[in-house]
């Protein structure tokens, strides 16, 4: 008998990381780089970290996995991987290897799952122009899979989250919705062409939107993962020192989506905590459905890129002009 990979798993995606409430607190305490070296860390709530090597040559590095958030194998390694290789491409860098990241529980579902997992990282990670170059295991009754990926930038092209400037268009690159569409999976309600649809978009690599991105002039980047659209937003307004406006009904979302957030159905629990930490910094207009509201909120798995560019330069990034930044108390957000 097949086994549901998304029965073996408390979360789905993105969605089963530690809400951004809790982690604050805990990171604060911790010590922060002095290496002159290290260009990015931590302190700004980047995508990855950033260390030069020499006069024209930096190093990004991340690590991600998660949870299944779909059944399919081979699917779930895909997402996963360009999940992972997102965070390169955030900074402004290009891919260069990748190592797995593999907790599995082979007894329970056998070799042939873990090999096709396999197999769709390495698919991402191929059409990325990277390597997959080892990796690690180990034992776990939950299946969980990502990568750590090393990516190239010259250290005067990286491009962070701390560089929006008030004026600018928030440009967003995917549609949202992942987090929904895997909760209505789990729950035996989501239709097999909803489900295709969003392994389709958290599928596609953001290499094309992150060339565009640069083409344009983009003053900050981030991509929208598990925090969701508001989540991610407030850390790029807060680290560029702006507030943010956001008009909810240019958010995209994934055909099907909206329709599956006017109940409760198909909330995901780390859409439900990105909720909660949204309200200590964003004001909602009145007139801003519960569809919508939700939307902004989901907990995204291999979302697109989040530009902050010019407004005049905004047409050349592929996506949609959801909100623009402002002048007001950084890092808090109005949705319109």
């Amino acid at each position: 008998m097949t086994v549901a990979l998304t029965s073996l798993s408390h979360g789905a995606g993105c969605g089963c990381k530690l809400s951004a409430a809790d982690l604050r607190p805990i990171l604060a305490g911790l010590p922060q780089p002095t290496d002159p070296r290290v260009l990015v860390a931590a302190g700004t709530a980047d995508d990855a970290a950033v260390v030069q090597l020499t006069d024209d040559l930096a190093i990004v590095q991340t690590a991600d996995f998660f949870t299944p958030i779909v059944d399919d194998p081979y699917a779930f390694g895909r997402i996963a991987a360009a999940n992972a290789l997102s965070d390169v491409y955030a900074m402004g860098a290009l891919p260069l290897s990748a190592l797995n990241l593999v907790a599995f529980p082979l007894e329970t579902l056998g070799a042939e799952v873990l090999r096709e997992i396999l197999r769709g990282g390495a698919d991402a990670v191929r059409e990325a122009g990277a390597t997959v170059v080892g990796g690690h295991s180990i034992d776990d009754p939950e299946p969980k899979y990502g990568m750590a990926v090393i990516g190239v930038v010259a250290p005067d092209a990286v491009l962070t989250n701390a560089g929006g400037r008030a004026g600018d268009a928030l440009v967003l690159t995917k549609p949202l919705g992942a987090g929904a569409v895997a909760t209505a999976l789990k729950r035996g309600i989501a239709g097999a062409e909803l489900v295709r649809r969003a392994v389709a978009v958290m599928c596609a690599l953001n290499d094309v939107a992150a060339a565009q991105a640069r083409a344009a002039g983009a003053h900050a980047l981030t991509d929208v993962t598990g925090f969701g659209l508001l989540g991610h937003l407030h850390e790029l307004a807060e680290a560029s020192g702006v507030a943010a406006e956001l008009d909810a009904a240019a958010v995209p979302a994934i055909d099907g989506v909206l329709e599956l957030l006017e109940g409760e159905q198909a909330l995901a629990g780390g859409s439900r905590r990105n909720r909660a930490d949204a309200e200590g910094f964003t004001a909602w207009g009145d007139g801003v459905p519960e569809a919508r509201r939700r939307l902004a909120c989901d907990a995204m798995t291999s979302g697109g890129l989040l530009a902050a560019v010019a407004p005049e330069r905004a047409g050349g990034i592929d996506g949609w002009i959801v909100g623009r930044l402002a002048a007001g108390e950084p890092g808090t957000i109005r949705v319109l």
